[in-house]
């Protein structure tokens, strides 16, 4: 018995969201009318997302080399950034918060495939990065990852599981460090500290 038949592979009906012609329209708009656009064109790429279905809020920076497979399937957050090179991978969902960095060539992966099954199915699972979050360059997330609200997640880490809120995160695979500080937040600490040593002089 094979482990994998390639021959039998098939992708389920409405898996994509959109017709096969739907589909390539968008991948020809993406390769030229959006790729060819220039640095500064934010509110160009953010109309031509929208037009192909993507759910763009305002302020949106996203760069002109960034990879959509299907955009109806990706929601951007107010004033969030989408860097050079960033691939999201959208068979599933990806919705990218508030104020929320992607940086360049991270890679948001949303598909797998069933390697227990012989037909190779393939699988789609959201991925979604909360509010004030940053996924550092060259970071990879695995289908199915919450990053949580104002988590840190370190340049190159590997995320196959959530992600904790206001944590700042590395490794391979990815783990909480240490709490993410607010603005101002160190500074009331340090103060806080000098007045209890004060009192005890």
């Amino acid at each position: 018995m094979a482990y994998q038949d390639l021959s039998k592979f098939k992708v389920p009906a409405e898996f994509r969201g959109r017709s096969k012609v739907f589909v390539q329209l968008w991948w020809i708009a993406q390769a030229t009318l959006f790729r060819c656009s220039p640095q500064v064109a934010y509110g160009y790429r953010r109309a031509i997302l929208r037009l192909f279905g993507a759910k763009v809020g305002q302020g949106v920076l996203i760069r002109s080399s960034v990879k959509i497979t299907y955009p109806w399937k990706v929601t951007l957050g107010d004033h969030c950034w989408v860097g050079d090179n960033v691939n999201l991978y959208s068979l599933g969902e990806i919705s990218i918060g508030k104020n929320a960095v992607v940086s360049q060539e991270s890679y948001l992966c949303t598909g797998d495939h069933d390697h227990a099954d012989p037909t190779f199915a393939i699988r789609a699972r959201p991925i979604c990065i909360d509010e004030e979050a940053w996924v550092a360059a060259g970071t990879f997330i695995a289908p199915g990852v919450t990053i949580g609200t104002a988590a840190v997640i370190g340049a190159r880490s590997l995320v196959f599981a959530d992600m904790p809120p206001r944590m700042i995160c590395r490794g391979s695979p990815c783990v909480p460090v240490r709490a993410r500080e607010a603005a101002g937040q160190e500074d009331s600490a340090q103060i806080v500290h000098l007045k209890t040593a004060s009192s005890h002089r």
